[in-house]
C-alpha cells in the first residue's frame, strides 16, 4: 500500500435505486411521482431572464423560505432548505450529532442513515422494530446522542400516531430528535408543531415525492430558531450557495400552487388504495402504507418469491425495489405509478405468479 492510501476515508457508499436510460420502462423503484410538476413551475422557469445566471444565486435562499413560511404558517428563522431531504439531513449529522453517545434510529429504515453515520463519524445502534415492523417509543428510552426516524417509515410505509412521536421526544429532551418526514403528505399528520413546543426537534421534508420534483432538489427543515442558526453556520462553512437559481423558481411556484398539490396527492392516494385491493387479490400481503409505495411479500412463489418477482418483473420492463437484507429480503418496494402503469404491473405479477406455481 502506497502511504497516501492510508490517510484516505473509505466507507462503504448508499446505493440509490436503479435509474434505467430506456424512458419506456415502467418505473416504480424510487418512489418518484408518476405525474409532472405543477404548468406554473415551467411558466416561472420560461419567465426567467437568464442573463441572471451570470451571477450567483441567493445564498438565503430568501424567496423559497418566504414561500415555505406562509405555506406552513410558520416563523422564517425557523426554516433551512438544502439541496433535497438527504442533503438537509446530512448537513443535520454533521450539526447535531457530535457527542460521544451513539445516536439511534430502527434497524428496518432509510438505509443512509448508516452511510452518514459512517462518513461523518458517528457512532450509532439501531433499535428492532416490533414483529410487525412498528417503531416501539419505549426503545428509544435510553441514554443516546440524538434519535432520527422516517414517519411514515420507509421502506415499510407505516406510520406512526403523533401521540407515540410525541412520547419519544419527551424522553428524550437533552439531545436532538429529527423526524424525516419524505411521505407524510400522503398520509397522516406532520409534526411540525412539536418544533414550537420542544427546543430539540428537527421536521424534514422534501420536494421530491409529493411535488414532483425529484430532478430539481430540494429539501427543508423546520426546527426552533436556535437549530436552524446552527444548520446554516455548518452550511455556510460547507458551501454559501446550495440553491441553484432554477431550484429557487421552481421551488416557489410549487410551494404556491396549493390546487395543483393537493389534486395530485389524491390521485396518488387512491391510487394507492386501489392497489391494496389489487395485489392482495394476487395472494400479497404487506404493512399498511400511508406512503406513496406499498411493502408487499408474496409467500406462494416456492423460492426466494421477492427475488424471483424482482427479476420476472424486470424482464418485462417493469422496475420495483428489492433489498437483499435480513428480515425484508421477502419484500418488493412497490412505488405507486399512474393507474395505467400500476395495471401493466398487475398483468405481469399475475403471469409470474401463474408461472411459479
Amino acid at each position: 500500500m502506497r502511504n497516501w492510501e492510508k490517510y484516505i476515508r473509505k466507507v462503504e457508499p448508499y446505493v440509490p435505486g436503479e435509474q434505467p436510460k430506456d424512458v419506456n420502462v415502467v418505473k416504480l423503484n424510487t418512489n418518484e411521482n408518476p405525474y409532472p410538476p405543477t404548468p406554473k413551475a415551467l411558466e416561472a422557469v420560461a419567465a426567467f431572464d437568464i442573463d441572471r445566471l451570470r451571477l450567483y444565486p441567493d445564498p438565503e435562499a430568501s424567496v423559497l423560505i418566504e414561500a415555505i413560511s406562509k405555506r406552513y404558517n410558520i416563523n422564517k428563522n425557523q426554516i433551512f432548505v438544502g439541496v433535497g431531504s438527504d442533503d438537509v439531513i446530512s448537513m443535520c449529522f454533521m450539526t447535531f450529532f457530535n457527542s460521544d453517545k451513539p445516536i439511534l434510529f430502527p434497524d428496518i429504515s432509510y438505509s443512509f442513515y448508516s452511510v452518514w453515520a459512517d462518513v461523518h463519524k458517528v457512532k450509532y445502534e439501531t433499535v428492532a422494530l416490533d414483529e410487525n415492523f412498528n417503531i416501539i417509543p419505549e426503545t428509544f428510552y435510553k441514554e443516546n446522542g440524538g434519535i432520527i426516524f422516517p414517519n411514515p417509515n420507509a421502506p415499510t410505509a407505516l406510520y406512526m400516531e403523533l401521540d407515540k412521536v410525541e412520547d419519544i421526544i419527551r424522553h428524550n429532551q437533552d439531545s436532538v430528535v429529527i423526524i424525516d418526514e419524505a411521505y407524510i403528505d400522503f398520509g397522516g399528520k406532520s409534526a411540525i408543531d412539536f418544533v414550537n413546543k420542544y427546543d430539540n426537534v428537527i421536521v424534514v421534508q422534501t420536494y421530491s415525492k409529493s411535488r414532483s420534483m425529484a430532478g430539481v432538489r430540494i429539501g427543508f427543515a423546520f426546527g426552533s430558531p436556535e437549530l436552524i442558526k446552527a444548520l446554516n453556520d455548518v452550511k455556510f462553512s460547507f458551501n454559501s450557495y446550495t440553491m441553484n437559481a432554477y431550484s429557487l423558481i421552481c421551488g416557489v411556484a410549487a410551494m404556491e400552487d396549493e390546487d395543483y398539490f393537493n389534486a395530485g396527492v389524491s390521485k396518488i392516494i387512491n391510487t394507492r388504495e386501489t392497489a391494496k385491493s389489487k395485489l392482495k387479490e394476487l395472494g400479497f400481503s404487506f404493512p399498511d402504507s400511508k406512503a406513496n409505495f406499498i411493502f408487499a411479500k408474496h409467500e406462494s412463489v416456492p423460492e426466494g418469491p421477492a427475488k424471483v418477482i424482482f427479476d420476472k418483473v424486470k424482464q418485462r420492463g417493469i422496475y420495483v425495489r428489492y433489498f437483499n437484507k435480513e428480515k425484508i429480503d421477502n419484500y418488493l418496494r412497490i412505488s405507486i405509478g399512474t393507474d395505467e402503469q400500476m395495471e401493466k404491473l398487475y398483468a405481469a405479477l399475475k403471469e409470474i405468479i401463474k408461472e411459479e406455481k
